[in-house]
C-alpha cells in the first residue's frame, strides 16, 4: 500500500458536475438517460440517411425504407432499455434482485448492461425486420454503424455519475473518485466512451462509406459487435471489476471479459462469413 501514499497528490481533481440536468417537481432529468435519448435519436437520424443513400448498398437497393426506421425506433428504445435492465440483473446484480424484486424496476439508480441491451435490441430487430420483409442481416448492419454514439455518451454519463470507476493508478490523468476511497484511478469510463465511442464510430464509417461493406450483409454488424468486445475486453485491464462480483479468477479475469469474448468470435464469424447477395431477378 506504501506505493500508493503519495498518489493522491498528483490526482487531477474530479468534475463536480451534477448527474441530475434539471429537476421539476419530482421529475429530475439526468445526464445517463439523456445519453440513451440522443443515442436512440442519433441512431434514428443517422440509419435514415444511410438507407437513403442507394449507392451504400448492394445493387444501388436500400433493404428498407425511412419509414421503416421511424417505425422501428419504439422497437429499438424498448430492446435497449428492457434487455439492458434485465441483463444487468442477470449478470450483475442477481442475488440483490432475488432478496429485493422491486430493485428491478428502480432504473433512475443506475445499473444497464450493454451485453443485455445489445440481445434485447437483436431481438427486436429480427421481430421487426421478419415482420416487415427485411434481410434481419441488413437491419443489424444499419443500426450497428450508428449505435457506438449511443454507447460513448453513456460512458461520459458514467463518468459524471462517478461510477465504474477504474483501478488504482499512478497515470498523469488519474483522479480520485468519490465513494471510490483515497487513491486514484484510471478514469476508465473516458476510455470506453473513445474506444466504443469516437473510435469504434469512426472505424464503422470508414467500412460504410468507404470500403461500402454494407454490400455484404453482417459485415458491418460483425465489425461492431467484434470491435466493442475487444474495446471491452482492453478496458477490462483498466476498469474495477463490480465489487459483489469481483475477478472471476487471479486478478485480472472480470465478468466483461467472459461476456465479451463470444462477442469477439462472433463478429470474426460475421465479417469471415458475409458476402454480397445475388442481384433479385426482375
Amino acid at each position: 500500500m506504501s506505493e500508493y501514499l503519495l498518489l493522491p497528490l498528483a490526482a487531477l481533481p474530479f468534475p463536480q458536475i451534477d448527474p441530475v440536468i434539471f429537476q421539476i417537481g419530482p421529475l429530475a432529468v439526468h445526464w445517463y438517460g439523456l445519453g440513451y435519448v440522443v443515442g436512440i435519436l442519433f441512431a434514428w437520424w443517422y440509419t435514415k440517411r444511410m438507407v437513403s443513400t442507394p449507392r451504400l448498398w448492394a445493387h444501388d437497393t436500400p433493404p428498407m425504407k425511412p419509414l421503416d426506421l421511424d417505425d422501428f425506433v419504439i422497437w429499438a428504445a424498448l430492446g435497449v432499455v428492457l434487455g439492458g435492465r434485465l441483463g444487468y440483473v442477470l449478470f450483475y446484480d442477481f442475488a440483490r434482485s432475488i432478496s429485493d424484486p422491486l430493485s428491478i424496476f428502480a432504473v433512475w439508480e443506475g445499473g444497464m448492461s450493454f451485453h443485455g441491451g445489445m440481445l434485447g435490441t437483436i431481438v427486436a430487430m429480427v421481430l421487426f425486420a421478419r415482420n416487415r420483409g427485411i434481410n434481419p442481416w441488413s437491419m443489424l448492419d444499419t443500426i450497428a454503424a450508428a449505435a457506438p454514439v449511443g454507447l460513448g455518451l453513456v460512458r461520459v454519463a458514467n463518468f459524471i455519475n462517478a461510477e465504474l470507476w477504474g483501478r488504482p493508478s499512478d497515470v498523469p490523468w488519474a483522479m480520485v473518485f468519490p465513494g471510490a476511497g483515497d487513491l486514484p484511478r484510471h478514469p476508465s469510463q473516458l476510455y470506453e466512451a473513445a474506444l466504443e465511442g469516437l473510435v469504434l464510430f469512426l472505424v464503422l464509417r470508414v467500412l460504410t462509406h468507404h470500403a461500402m461493406k454494407l454490400k455484404k450483409p453482417r459485415f458491418v454488424g460483425g465489425a461492431f459487435i467484434c470491435g466493442y468486445g475487444l474495446s471491452r475486453i482492453f478496458v477490462e485491464f483498466f476498469r474495477e471489476p463490480d465489487a459483489h462480483i469481483g475477478y472471476l479468477a487471479g486478478d485480472w479475469l472480470t465478468m466483461g471479459m467472459v461476456l465479451s469474448t463470444p462477442m469477439v468470435l462472433a463478429g470474426i464469424w460475421a465479417m469471415m462469413t458475409a458476402k454480397t447477395p445475388a442481384k433479385a431477378a426482375a
